[in-house]
């Protein structure tokens, strides 16, 4: 089972520069006016329409598993603001987080 989000940004053109220059994502324009961002078989999809005027707010850390995540975290570690270093955490990944530009908190680990 494949899992995409749905999330709401300000703008998209500033996240489409965020994910393809800071975090070098894949990025494309997708149905209605929505972005499309991919790296290695994650995928987040954004809009900037209100489709949760009455819903609970996004709460949590989104998950991507990269191939090399050390090499990841060398080449955006200096890009954007580091919510956690890249470490070994004690359920035995090694990972980093960040913020994104809509102020989501991102998390990349090595992949298995």
């Amino acid at each position: 089972m494949s899992l995409t989000l749905l999330l709401r940004c300000r703008d998209l053109e500033e996240t489409r520069e965020f994910y393809h220059a800071v975090l070098g994502f894949h990025t494309m324009e997708s149905a209605q006016s929505t972005l499309t961002v991919e790296k290695e078989g994650g995928k987040l999809i954004f809009t900037t329409q209100d489709l949760w005027a009455t819903g609970p707010g996004f709460s949590g850390t989104i998950y991507f598993s990269v191939a090399d995540v050390e090499g990841f975290w060398n080449a955006v570690k200096d890009k954007t603001p580091v919510a956690w270093p890249i470490q070994d955490m004690p359920y035995g990944a090694r990972e980093f987080g960040l913020r994104d530009c809509n102020g989501y908190l991102l998390a990349f680990r090595q992949a298995e």
